[in-house]
């Protein structure tokens, strides 16, 4: 249990109300800048789930929030998108206090999703069912679309707020009532948010936010007879046990899960815009992002080329302070993953691969006491390899040399995942080409890391299932009913169906 007092304590939001965890224990979210402790998040357990559940269920059912027309829920997130255009820079602060990735980046992000609100809330009142012509005489058939229910949201540590968005958003507008259940590592800033859905008038229990660890409440959310769906985005190890027990009570799920992307240079490309487009797709927050480009395939002829320019640019990435205008590659979250990622480097060494830069830990002195990695850039890299298919979630890039089109979409295509792919090209036909074979469910071609609120997103294969954002979305957050009602004065014979 936390007891520093100069610990920023912050308190969970159930039913409307600010709680703390049954247990009253709480536990520290630490600063990956600083080295060190600056918040203390109420560590909930099986207990605040239930209440939790019981809350949204309660208030999927009863009181103002059912009885609300679909512009009325509407209009309360559009309520909601406004209120998040004043508090954008402060609770990109707060993000980047307990994620460490760049205040420029978070900022950007915390401004951006208040599309989803607004987006999601001019469609609440778009969603229509169908009159469907029957071949049956004296019948009438329509369908409706009604909420799924109550939504648990397990969001991850590199975009809490974003992510957020992602899901609660569409399922709002569908009618549903929702849990969050953050990241322990990154639980602040969504309590933070929830202080703008109290602002905004969403009736108690519409939103709740239950914070502790996984197993102590991620997995009781999960499991909970009245929970209705999960929405999680996070490592394919754990969305696969979270898979396992949603599909014991047949629940419905959406997840988006890991990536190994490959980002391809042709021979054709504008090589300084792609030398550019490959360090956002793997430098860039650190390269702690699903979509990282980790998979840097080069066409032979252009490979040492390439290397050369690649290296030299990303030499010149300034690391540092977050929330400093001029840093570029910040901190890794948390303790786990800076192991993980110094662990991989090893792997990649032990494999052959060899380290043209960086390859270790950063001990420079902007770096601090924080937990801080050197942008690795791997050559001699086999796509058998570990490091090639394994997911690092941290700023390791494999550089993979291919002869032709052939050879650059089987290697490609060569792992389980298919989250993303990039693809660097002056041909129009080889990028059409390339985006039709590629596996993934988000195609780049001369750009990377582009997402909108008006576009689907999700993977092909063991990245994920469902998609998040665009029109689509919302479906994953209702069902279908069908309504027959009978015109004939008379019934006919009861003991045959019509």
């Amino acid at each position: 249990m936390s007891a520093n007092p100069q610990l920023v304590k912050y308190r969970m939001w159930i039913g409307g109300e600010w709680v703390d965890a049954a247990s009253g224990a709480h536990f520290s979210s630490d600063d990956p800048f600083l080295g060190k402790p600056w918040a203390s998040i109420p560590k909930g357990g099986a207990e605040d789930a239930d209440r939790a559940v019981r809350a949204a269920h309660r208030a999927l059912v009863t009181g103002p929030w059912p009885k609300m027309t679909a512009s009325q829920r509407g209009a309360l997130l559009r309520r909601l998108g406004d209120l998040i255009a004043p508090e954008s820079k402060r609770l990109a602060e707060v993000e980047v206090r307990d994620n460490g990735k760049l205040y420029a980046e978070m900022s950007a992000q915390t401004a951006y999703m208040a599309q989803w609100y607004y987006y999601f809330g001019g469609l609440a009142d778009k969603i229509e069912g169908a009159v469907i012509p029957s071949d049956k005489s004296d019948t009438f058939n329509y369908t409706r679309h009604e909420p799924v229910g109550v939504v648990v949201a397990i969001v991850p540590w590199n975009s809490p707020l974003l992510l957020t968005a992602w899901k609660l958003a569409p399922a709002l507008a569908a009618g549903c009532t929702v849990v969050i259940k953050p990241s322990e590592f990154t639980s602040a800033s969504i309590l933070e948010f929830a202080k703008l859905i109290e602002q905004a008038g969403f009736p108690p229990g519409v939103v709740n936010i239950v914070t502790g660890f996984g197993a102590d409440v991620g997995m009781p959310l999960v499991e909970h007879p009245l929970t209705g769906k999960v929405a999680f985005t996070g490592s394919e190890r754990t969305g696969a046990l979270v898979y396992q027990q949603a599909a014991k009570g047949l629940k419905r799920v959406t997840m988006e899960l890991g990536g190994k992307s490959p980002n391809i240079v042709f021979d054709d490309a504008e090589i300084d815009n792609a030398v550019k487009g490959v360090i956002s797709g793997i430098f860039a927050a650190t390269g702690q992002t699903c979509i990282a480009g980790s998979r840097l395939l080069v066409q032979r002829s252009v490979h040492d080329q390439f290397v050369e320019k690649l290296v030299a640019f990303a030499r010149t990435a300034k690391m540092g302070n977050p929330m400093h205008a001029d840093t570029q590659v910040g901190p890794v979250t948390n303790p786990p993953q800076y192991r993980k990622i110094l662990d991989y480097m090893a792997i990649a060494k032990g494999e052959g691969a060899k380290a043209v830069l960086g390859g270790d830990k950063a001990t420079r002195p902007e770096c601090g006491e924080g937990w801080f990695v050197e942008p690795t850039i791997f050559t001699g890299v086999s796509n058998r390899m570990r490091i090639a298919q394994e997911e690092v979630f941290g700023p390791v890039l494999s550089v993979i040399p291919f002869d032709d089109e052939d050879e650059a979409v089987a290697i490609g295509n060569d792992v389980v995942y298919g989250l993303a792919a990039g693809v660097w090209t002056q041909s129009m036909r080889r990028a059409f080409r390339m985006a039709e074979q590629l596996q993934a469910g988000t195609i780049w071609v001369n750009t990377y890391r582009a997402v909108s609120y008006l576009s689907p997103f999700g993977g092909y294969k063991r990245s994920g299932i469902g998609r998040e954002s665009g029109q689509e979305m919302i479906r994953e957050y209702l069902q279908t009913k069908s309504v027959w009602i009978s015109l004939a004065s008379e019934v006919p014979n009861p003991f045959i169906m019509r």
